[in-house]
């Protein structure tokens, strides 16, 4: 079972899924228009490029390092896009925002799948059939166990 900064994890790839989900139902369905003062979008373009950034920069481990740079480049492409939206026609916002949408349902169906993938068991059992919390996988453990 996953521990709790992985179900976190996963609850946050939800989210973003849905996200992303409900932007290409706005792209599919041409209800959206561009906000009176395009220069905010722009703003909210470049935090996300910055998020992307300073993401990219933070040290991680090998295993998560995939991860971070899954959900940073998605915050840069969706940063790039909504920057590309007040610039382009208004024809053209639909497409750019069904876009975003699908990136970041790529990146919650990937982010889940990877924040799933590096669970590590909370517990396991011992030789002598005695649970040890948070001690990792039974295998690697026996291998370093002197006799």
């Amino acid at each position: 079972m996953p521990n709790s900064s992985n179900l976190f994890r996963l609850l946050n790839e939800f989210i973003v899924l849905l996200l992303g989900g409900l932007l290409v139902l706005l792209a599919a369905t041409h209800s959206l228009g561009l906000p009176s003062h395009p220069g905010v979008l722009i703003l909210l373009g470049f935090i996300f490029v910055f998020w992307a950034a300073r993401a990219w920069t933070r040290p991680a481990s090998s295993e998560g390092r995939l991860l971070t740079s899954v959900r940073a480049g998605s915050l840069a492409i969706v940063g790039i896009l909504l920057i590309a939206i007040p610039l382009l026609a208004l024809k053209d916002a639909s497409l750019l925002i069904g876009v975003a949408g699908a990136v970041l349902l790529i990146r919650g169906l990937i982010g889940a799948g990877l924040s799933l993938r590096s669970a590590t068991p909370a517990t396991s059992y011992s030789a002598d059939g005695k649970i040890e919390p948070g001690s990792g996988n039974r295998e690697s453990k026996h291998n370093t166990r002197e006799e």
